[in-house]
């Protein structure tokens, strides 16, 4: 199958003022769930409505995984997916099979097993960027190491970071990283982790000499709370989520200018088409935990950076948002704890424009999920 590609915003505005049905190509989503424990699939495709195809869940395969983290696309052809584990790194096929594991990242002196628990990948989608660190009692305690591949699995650096501060507590940041463009032939990768006394603290970290497969951090930089961090698409920025909006980082580290289509209010959550490999619009979605505000339910706000709004839309009010990813298909899809909702942006955005009520069309693709933990796409 070819590579699923965004049409422009205006052929699919002119679908849906002339009535007009345009067929969306079939879209799998391979779901996260079981706290971490079992990796499953659905399939978009199928009926419609006059304007657009909405997406028919079509089930497809479950596998056990052992200590599954976070799913995300790997570049290409859309035909494979990245596959987070505690132990691990590896690529699987769209039906979860032919699993092909990463190089191992730490099997050098004065590194210890993987305990990897985030991943992130760059803008560019040629680095995939994970953090080791283990824990005791659900406490992470560990030593924090980072290590740095290609998308074909092969190991571009690793790095230990010291200094790491062990925080307990209500509402402390979590640990977040990204991957930004190289400079000057060294690939840097931000961490951001929470420190003694509150916020946190950024560390960029790099190899000193280009080649070397071994990096080193920087000074810490104290900030505010950083809550997420996601790549911006021009590859060298990092949208980060914090206590008073969404923002970027400066190249020392510090978080910079609000995003002004999110207020200054606080976002736990962040994502970037660019994070889910879709080219084309700028879209940017934040969410607030509702367990920080006291509220049952918290919007997700969506901006198109590219379009012609100043301001972001409410897409939908979540109680336990776990994970999204923009889709091919134009479609933003949403992760519960329990469920799997389709929203169609492009007519979402459209409708939107004019001052109206965004009409999203939101469809349910998986109901009943026991913990969901992450989201990805692929293409069947």
């Amino acid at each position: 199958m070819k590579r699923l590609a965004l049409l422009p915003l205006t052929a699919l505005l002119f679908c849906a003022c002339t009535g007009t049905v345009e067929t969306l190509p079939a879209l799998r989503l391979a779901v996260l769930e079981g706290g971490g424990t079992t990796l499953r699939t659905v399939t978009t495709g199928g009926g419609g409505d006059g304007v657009r195809v909405t997406p028919a869940p079509v089930l497809g395969p479950s596998v056990t995984v052992p200590d599954g983290v976070t799913v995300d696309p790997l570049p290409g052809r859309g035909t494979r997916l990245l596959l987070t584990r505690r132990g691990g790194l590896e690529s699987r096929d769209a039906n979860l099979a032919d699993v092909r594991p990463f190089a191992p990242a730490f099997d050098a002196p004065g590194f210890t097993p993987p305990c990897f628990v985030t991943t992130a990948l760059n803008a560019a989608r040629d680095r995939i960027l994970s953090l080791s660190q283990c824990e005791t009692g659900g406490v992470l305690n560990g030593t924090q190491q980072l290590a740095l591949y290609r998308t074909d699995g092969t190991l571009v650096w690793r790095a230990a970071l010291g200094g790491a501060a062990v925080v307990t507590g209500p509402d402390v940041p979590p640990v977040r990283v990204a991957a930004v463009r190289r400079a000057d032939g060294v690939d840097v990768a931000v961490v951001a982790r929470p420190a003694l006394g509150g916020g946190s603290e950024v560390l960029r970290v790099a190899a000193t000499v280009p080649g070397a497969d071994r990096a080193e951090p920087s000074q810490p930089v104290p900030t505010p709370a950083i809550r997420d961090l996601a790549p911006a698409p021009n590859g060298t920025s990092v949208y980060a989520a914090t206590d008073t909006g969404v923002r970027t980082l400066g190249t020392d580290g510090a978080p910079g200018e609000a995003l002004a289509a999110f207020g200054e209010g606080r976002a736990d959550r962040v994502w970037t088409s660019a994070g889910s490999g879709v080219p084309g619009r700028t879209l940017i979605a934040a969410w607030r935990d509702p367990r920080a505000s006291g509220l049952g339910s918290e919007p997700l706000r969506l901006w198109d950076a590219s379009g012609p709004r100043n301001e972001a839309l409410t897409v939908n009010f979540f109680a336990d948002l776990r994970d999204l990813t923009f889709a091919p298909d134009g479609f933003l899809y949403a992760l519960s704890a329990t469920a799997l909702t389709g929203y169609d942006t492009v007519i979402g955005l459209g409708s939107g424009t004019a001052g109206g009520t965004p009409n999203w069309r939101p469809v349910t693709l998986l109901s009943g999920l026991n913990d969901a933990r992450a989201v990805t796409w692929l293409v069947p």
